[in-house]
């Protein structure tokens, strides 16, 4: 029998064990059980006792090996190839889990709803005891230890390698499990992340991937000089949320995720107060909500046929910073990634943070399902009453962007509020075509401010505009920005609703129709355009150009 690879570990229509484990077992290798083959500052897992035959569980061994590690200071827990069925994995500072080309750690069953124990008695460690600050963001944000692999208050530990993390028992929290029962996230025992890190420092994640990480492939909660890079994600929750962590870099990763985001920056109440999530850049990306599960991982790329009523007609899939926004975003860079059939990107702030100094530049969207950019200061104000105000979004820069076969129902979107705007905001170099075909009757649409809800691109319900809808903003910059429906829209490409200050260079609409509605906007210029002639106006209370 041929070695087991990441490929042929996952042929898993079913996600059946029974093709893994034939393939996994000791003697598919050419190798015997267990025997000690230990290397100075090297601790393999079989020497402590794993089988990784895919049936026995394995997780004493595992931390045992770790364990083992950490008492001389450190050093590399290494799985070579095989299937490794486990609970939670306790990671421990100073440490590296290698995965080997092959190695498979596998999530084991966590408890059914009317058990009291779980897959072959063994369950998930218990989730953290419940704080005053729980209601300010989701359960699953909140606790780290029921996870397979986990760690809090870490420095210097590491995961790498070629092999693979199957979260195929893990719950995502929502909906029916793969597996055909529903899980309740918080019953003692269920595991529902792939990996969960609080309160670390010096963390590299590298080369590995998930499959069906739960309801998160990897929460990373208070980490900083993170390093994510070369990971392949294909899940059915959010792919990674980077959580109030400082100094982080992501870079040449694929993330499927259908159900929910793919890579989310967030800074949610978690730790019990609120911290900002800086200097982050993602770069050499690729998102996507498209594809069937793990056929990213397997390589076949299996589209969801139309109407799939597993799957939302929205696939998710994007990046985004929020919803969880307390402590804030600043000092981010987003650039040279890859956006298919998902949603477009996302910055939120609506629970009384900053979002400021935001570059976003080479992005290519194809067949977005909402819009390509969606920014929103609103007042959810999910945090402490006393301190919770509504925060701000200034200073973003968009360059460089190409979104083909847009949805149309909605337009880019950048929504503040009464009395809190927008502010600084410079898109340059865009180009977008959309499938177009909108009524008339949406020329009347005026979409409602909705101040306190959940911030999405849809919340809103069908745009008056074909390109852009801006709205209580400020010092806006738009320039070489060119909108082409597929078939013929009445809507203008901008619609203005309470803009101070907007200049516009070289922009370019369809022909024959206005290109801007203004409303309630002051200080606007538009110079050197095929979309309007000329035109300064001080001030214009409702007129089209």
């Amino acid at each position: 029998m041929s070695d087991l690879s990441r490929r042929s570990a996952i042929k898993f229509s079913s996600f059946g064990l029974a093709s893994v484990v034939a393939a996994s077992a000791p003697e598919a290798f050419g190798q015997s059980l267990p025997q000690d083959r230990s290397v100075a500052g090297v601790f393999d897992v079989r020497a402590y006792g794993a089988i990784g035959d895919g049936k026995t569980v394995d997780t004493p061994a595992i931390n045992r090996a770790i364990e083992a590690a950490s008492a001389v200071g450190g050093g590399t827990v290494a799985f070579p190839a095989g299937v490794y069925l486990s609970f939670s994995i306790r990671l421990r500072s100073h440490i590296q889990l290698q995965l080997h080309a092959g190695a498979v750690i596998l999530a084991a069953d966590s408890p059914l709803p009317e058990q009291s124990t779980g897959y072959h008695g063994g369950s998930y460690d218990a989730a953290e005891a419940k704080t005053a600050w729980d209601a300010y963001q989701d359960f699953g944000h909140n606790h780290w230890h029921n996870s397979l692999i986990w760690g809090e208050e870490l420095e210097n530990c590491s995961i790498v390698g070629s092999g693979l993390i199957w979260g195929r028992g893990l719950s995502h929290g929502r909906g029916r499990h793969t597996l055909g029962y529903r899980f309740v996230a918080e019953q003692a025992g269920v595991g529902n992340k792939a990996i969960a890190l609080k309160n670390c420092r010096n963390v590299i994640l590298r080369d590995f991937s998930i499959l069906k990480g739960g309801h998160f492939g990897l929460l990373l909660t208070g980490v900083d000089n993170l390093t994510i890079d070369n990971l392949t994600i294909d899940t059915d929750r959010d792919g990674m949320d980077i959580d109030c962590c400082r100094n982080v870099r992501v870079s040449n990763c694929v993330v499927n995720s259908p159900w929910d985001d793919g890579i989310c920056p967030k800074s949610s109440f978690a730790l019990g107060y609120a911290r900002p999530t800086e200097n982050v850049t993602i770069t050499n990306c690729y998102v996507t909500g498209t594809y069937q599960l793990g056929t990213v991982l397997d390589g076949t790329f299996k589209k969801f046929s139309d109407g799939n009523s597993d799957v939302s007609s929205n696939y998710t899939g994007r990046i985004k910073c929020g919803t969880e926004s307390n402590g804030g975003f600043r000092n981010i860079t987003i650039s040279n990634c890859v956006f298919e059939c998902c949603q477009g990107l996302a910055l939120e702030t609506v629970d009384g943070a900053l979002l400021e100094d935001i570059s976003i530049s080479n992005i290519t969207m194809r067949d977005v399902t909402t819009c390509p950019l969606f920014f929103r200061l609103g007042a959810r104000l999910r945090g402490p009453k006393e301190t919770t105000k509504v925060g701000t979004l200034r200073r973003v820069l968009v360059n460089n962007l190409v979104s083909y076969n847009t949805a149309s129902r909605l337009s880019s979107i950048l929504s503040g509020i009464p009395g809190y705007q927008i502010e600084d905001i410079k898109i340059s170099n865009m180009y977008v075509q959309h499938v177009g075909g909108a009524s008339t009757e949406s020329l009347a649409i005026r979409p409602p401010e909705l101040e306190n809800n959940y911030p999405e691109p849809g919340m809103f319900g069908a745009m008056p505009a074909q390109g852009f809808y801006i709205r209580h903003t400020k010092h806006l910059e738009m320039s070489h920005v060119d909108v082409e429906p597929f078939a013929n829209d009445p809507r203008p490409v901008f619609f203005l609703d309470h803009v101070d200050r907007a200049d516009f260079l070289a922009v370019t609409s369809p022909k024959g129709q206005p290109a801007f509605q203004l409303e309630q906007v002051s200080d606007f210029r538009v110079v050197s355009s095929r979309a309007a002639a000329d035109t300064t106006l001080m001030s214009a209370d409702s007129r089209s150009l």
